[in-house]
């Protein structure tokens, strides 16, 4: 059985619903779903069962888990970058995996879990995930340091079965749509064209970027579960991978797909970063993807008009049909 947390997350339930087109279905699912609307990421997809991340918890800190777990994927984690409370990330986002690691690790369970882009912080020490190099990195907000110290202390265990961690850039795609203010540009920057019939992005405040021209790797869900199953499928490939297209792309040019298919002419305003953000903010990511190919990941990334497109017309123009 595989045990899948995050299952009824944004990337967890695209996973989710390409491990069941692929026959998979004894899973089991570990979330909180509380009054979000989270649970639609659920519909129509198959798993086996379903345990609230707190019971589950519970469960970590008497040395347990449930039974006939063969595969660990660990995709359950605050991901706000703005969240303030460090012993929250803390507790959920360092001590919950450790705990959950150790298991994996002591019973020789493959665990495959979620890192992150933002370990990188501003990219002074680039974007190598060579683990070398892991320590030096920077981290700018709470979040990335709660998954960079998780980094740290993975790899200073012995493994003798399969660990990746995977280091997601810029995400988008279906079934984010509970996320609140931590949605993609895609998602949010579709409603506000149809209600203002413009896309408001970030001014620049580094002098060495014009506005707009911001840089990130944005990567499609779609493609980031296909990763991730490639994994599953290659037990034997261990280690800590960026997951990115390998190819950075400015915000102008992700808004410009925006209005590209929606079939309407690009109408972009500039707004002040909020003060939150501006210590804080990246200017430039791109995931160097040698490292994933030297493992033999041969999956295909979209290129960044094709994959807007289909969220856009394939999900948004639906009412947000989920995976």
């Amino acid at each position: 059985m595989i045990l899948l947390t995050g299952g009824a997350g944004f990337i967890g339930s695209v996973l989710l619903k390409l491990l069941n087109d692929n026959g998979i279905n004894d899973i089991c699912i570990v979330d909180r779903l509380g009054d979000e609307e989270k649970w639609k990421n659920l519909q129509l997809k198959s798993f086996q069962n379903f345990i609230h991340k707190d019971d589950f918890n519970a469960l970590l800190k008497k040395g347990e888990l449930p039974e006939n777990v063969t595969e660990i994927i660990h995709l359950g984690a605050c991901s706000s970058t703005t969240e303030k409370n460090l012993d929250y990330l803390m507790d959920n986002n360092f001590l919950f995996s450790k705990r959950l690691a150790e298991l994996a690790l002591a019973k020789k369970i493959p665990f495959l879990y979620a890192s992150s882009a933002a370990t990188y912080g501003d990219g002074k020490y680039g974007f190598d995930d060579d683990v070398k190099k892991i320590a030096q990195l920077e981290p700018l907000n709470g979040y990335g340091f709660s998954k960079h110290i998780f980094d740290r202390w993975i790899l200073t265990q012995k493994w003798s079965s399969q660990v990746v961690g995977m280091k997601f850039f810029n995400v988008y795609g279906p079934n984010e749509y509970h996320k609140g203010s931590m949605k993609s540009l895609v998602e949010r920057a579709y409603h506000q064209v149809l209600d203002t019939g413009k896309i408001k992005l970030f001014k620049s405040e580094h002098p060495d970027y014009l506005d707009g021209e911001q840089k990130r790797d944005f990567v499609y869900v779609k493609d980031v579960a296909s990763v991730i199953y490639w994994f599953i499928k290659n037990p034997d490939k261990s280690g800590i991978f960026n997951i990115g297209t390998g190819k950075a792309n400015t915000w102008l040019s992700l808004a410009n797909a925006i209005f590209s298919s929606l079939g309407k002419t690009a109408n972009i305003e500039f707004i002040p970063i909020p003060e939150i953000l501006k210590e804080k903010y990246q200017y430039f990511t791109l995931a160097p993807t040698e490292k994933l190919r030297a493992a033999g990941c041969d999956v295909k990334f979209m290129e960044l008009d094709a994959a807007v497109s289909d969220y856009v017309k394939n999900h948004l123009l639906k009412e947000n049909k989920y995976l």
